[in-house]
């Protein structure tokens, strides 16, 4: 009888403290606080002919070692810059990407080339995956989502701005 009559009226006191403690507050430092995604909080704008993008920035070699990896959604028209030091010829593979990509490629403002819709490789093993190669030196890498370039007539030799705000 104890615990036919008793176990429920405390599990609904004690429903009722947690539910008053939530409401005033009480329990926020338990709470973990998420944070928005970056690209909402540290946003920038550039712009290929009248398109404008907004971007994180990648510039250490931690952030562009991560990039894009584990994201399961990019807002159109948003995006990632790599920047690298001038005349680079850096190598991009999508290790943990999990959706499709365009990388473009970027050097003294102009568009050098374009991996079209770059797919993620989830089963293979990091050794077999398909690496991406710049075209030819560069100094930025600008990864959008897949079929950007398309949708938006992007093509090679069109001019960039805003990467100087960088």
């Amino acid at each position: 009888m104890f615990k036919s009559i008793f176990l429920p009226l405390i599990a609904v006191v004690a429903f009722i403290i947690l539910v008053g403690l939530l409401s005033q507050g009480k329990l926020d430092p338990f709470i973990k606080k998420v944070s928005p995604s970056p690209i909402v909080q540290n946003s920038k704008t550039i712009k290929i002919v009248n398109t404008e993008i907004k971007i994180e920035v990648a510039k250490s070699n931690e952030e562009r070692s991560k990039g894009l990896s584990n994201r399961t959604k990019l807002d159109d028209n948003s995006g990632m810059v790599f920047i690298f030091p001038k005349d680079s010829k850096p190598v991009f593979w999508m290790k943990d990407t999990k959706i499709p990509l365009d990388l473009i490629w970027i050097d003294d403002n102009k568009i050098v080339g374009i991996d079209k819709n770059v797919q993620p490789e989830p089963s293979v093993l990091d050794n077999n995956l398909k690496k991406y190669p710049a075209p030819t030196p560069i100094d930025y890498v600008l990864e959008v989502n897949g079929e950007f370039s398309d949708k938006n007539n992007i093509k090679i030799g069109e001019t960039i701005s805003g990467l100087e705000q960088l």
